[in-house]
């Protein structure tokens, strides 16, 4: 009876070692997965370089100066989705303003308290409306032109070329 019981000991230890030793080389390879750094193309891509060896890639914008495009990032927009029962996701949006030169980053640099009160004000009428929900999915072709009509009328035409969209979340609470 003695070493039956023995043995079951032995077992059951090696089985809680055996689930440490995964718990613990688990959680190694997420840390390690984690940490590791992320990787991102610096410079000009091999594409970049054949195409401005061949005349294809132009300095100018299209608004004439001949100087490239500068990118103003607001600060992140978070927006709750209310339905009949309450709140039903978040929304975390990260928008980006490409403007043509560095006084318009400047003027929107500037206004972006402003922009971003617009921002907010109309995405919340219009997620909670459920007009650019489709399924419970943001239309983000839809959110975007908003933004681009809201842009227009704050900044000017002539002081931005598109809003982009970098970071666009839906989280179901």
């Amino acid at each position: 009876m003695r070493g039956a019981c023995g043995c079951l000991r032995m077992k059951k230890a090696l089985l809680g070692l055996l689930a440490i030793l995964l718990l613990a080389g688990g959680a190694a390879g997420v840390y390690f997965y984690l940490q590791r750094p992320a990787e991102a193309a610096i410079g000009d891509t091999e594409e970049h370089k054949a195409a401005k060896e061949d005349g294809h890639a132009s300095k100018d914008d299209g608004h004439g100066g001949g100087s490239s495009s500068q990118y103003v990032e607001l600060s992140p927009l978070v927006l709750p989705i209310i339905n009949e029962d309450g709140l039903a996701q978040v929304l975390s949006i990260v928008v980006v303003i490409e403007v043509p030169n560095n006084k318009s980053a400047a003027r929107v640099k500037e206004i972006s308290p402003r922009l971003t009160d617009a921002y907010i004000q109309e995405m919340y009428g219009i997620l909670n409306r459920h007009v650019a929900l489709k399924g419970g999915i943001i239309q983000v072709s839809m959110l975007k032109e908003r933004l681009n009509t809201i842009s227009r009328r704050i900044i000017g035409d002539d002081m931005f070329n598109d809003v982009l969209l970098q970071v666009v979340q839906q989280r179901p609470i």
